[in-house]
């Protein structure tokens, strides 16, 4: 049977600025390769060499990509060789939880490249202050919807029935872990990531990639504030207390509130399914929690529908300028990456994987 590959974000743009969830991937890994280097594009085609070399020989991986370019990936991991290589610069925070004896930061630019940019220096220090003060933007942008965001949800707060949320988690909960044998001899294994991101072409999520092959899919529905968060915290505390491992997915906007729990030895995942990553049911072992319908109060939306339009209006308009700023961001990346380019030394890049792929080649020896 082939390998499956497993796709996500471990970094996003979000309210709280770049919010980064790398170490609980990267946990327990013996050999976790940290790419050091100017250009982004060079650590990505890095790892892209090692993820066709080993997706060709059926290894299941996981990939994770940038929320600058979803185009592009910033990491991979093959947990069957205790092995990773991951895009490892400012912002991201790796090694902050945790380093292996057998971690190993790779720079990129051990010869200093900028002696050979000539006269292109101010350029790249200007691009450098417009990508800064770009990414500011955005994240004022979405930190300001935020605020609007939360006078949205306290108009469902308001109107909702907090006995019967309770109700309808306790369901649910039985629900989940009906069949389940509580797993005594070890902790949970939590994995903590985001299933889409802000990016600057607009949302972009991996919900169908990440649910694939599961037998049972939850799709929480309901307006901002009618509780599909907290149910999620429910949902991951009783799997915690059960010792199942959990794939926890946080909020790309907000990462202090949860989009997703998986269980995969329960086969079951369930997950907020509004926008900006609605999804419907489309095969057996779906169903819909509908979370306004269940709790909140009949005619809340029509009693509050001119007020909730005019916050609607104002928070899709902070979304639009994150959009924009982020776009620009990289726009002007692209710009540097094409000075990068001019003094890649490429023979020295290629030397540097040929000596990854001989180590990695005996590590799997090894196993």
């Amino acid at each position: 049977m082939g390998g499956k590959i497993l796709k996500y974000f471990a970094g996003g743009n979000t309210a709280k600025g770049f919010y980064s969830l790398y170490d609980t991937n990267l946990v327990d890994l013996e050999r976790v390769f940290i790419l050091s280097g100017k250009s982004k594009n060079e650590k990505t085609n890095i790892i892209n060499h090692f993820i066709k070399k080993w997706k060709d020989l059926d290894y299941p991986m996981e990939i994770f990509y940038r929320a600058s370019n979803p185009e592009h990936v910033e990491g991979l991991i093959i947990r069957n060789l205790n092995f990773a290589i991951v895009d490892g610069d400012y912002p991201r925070e790796i090694g902050k939880e945790q380093v292996g004896a057998q971690w190993e930061t790779i720079d990129l630019d051990q010869s200093d490249r900028t002696a050979r940019l000539d006269g292109e220096l101010n350029e790249v220090t200007d691009l450098k202050l417009k990508i800064q003060q770009s990414y500011l933007n955005a994240y004022n942008s979405y930190q300001t919807g935020l605020k609007v965001h939360d006078e949205w949800e306290r108009i469902y707060i308001d109107h909702m029935n907090f006995d019967l949320a309770d109700k309808v988690a306790t369901s649910l909960i039985a629900a989940l872990f009906k069949k389940a044998i509580p797993v005594t001899h070890k902790d949970s294994i939590i994995r903590r990531r985001f299933l889409g991101a802000a990016t600057p072409i607009g949302p972009v999520d991996f919900v169908d990639n990440i649910t694939e092959g599961l037998s049972t899919r939850y799709f929480l529905k309901g307006r901002a504030g009618t509780g599909k968060s907290t149910l999620l915290k429910k949902v991951a505390a009783e799997a915690e207390r059960n010792g199942y491992d959990i794939e926890i997915y946080h909020c790309g906007f907000d990462p202090n509130s949860l989009d997703m729990i998986v269980v995969r030895e329960l086969g079951w995942a369930v997950f907020d399914s509004t926008s900006p990553h609605e999804y419907f049911p489309e095969k057996t072992g779906d169903e819909v929690i509908d979370m306004y319908e269940l709790t909140v109060a009949p005619g809340t939306d029509e009693a509050f529908a001119e007020e909730i339009a005019n916050i609607e209006a104002r928070y899709h308009e902070q979304m639009k300028l994150g959009k924009f700023y982020l776009a620009e961001a990289k726009k002007y990346e692209d710009e540097l990456e094409e000075i990068y380019c001019k003094v890649s030394d490429h023979s020295q890049t290629n030397l540097m994987i040929d000596e990854l792929d001989h180590l990695l080649v005996n590590q799997s020896n090894q196993l």
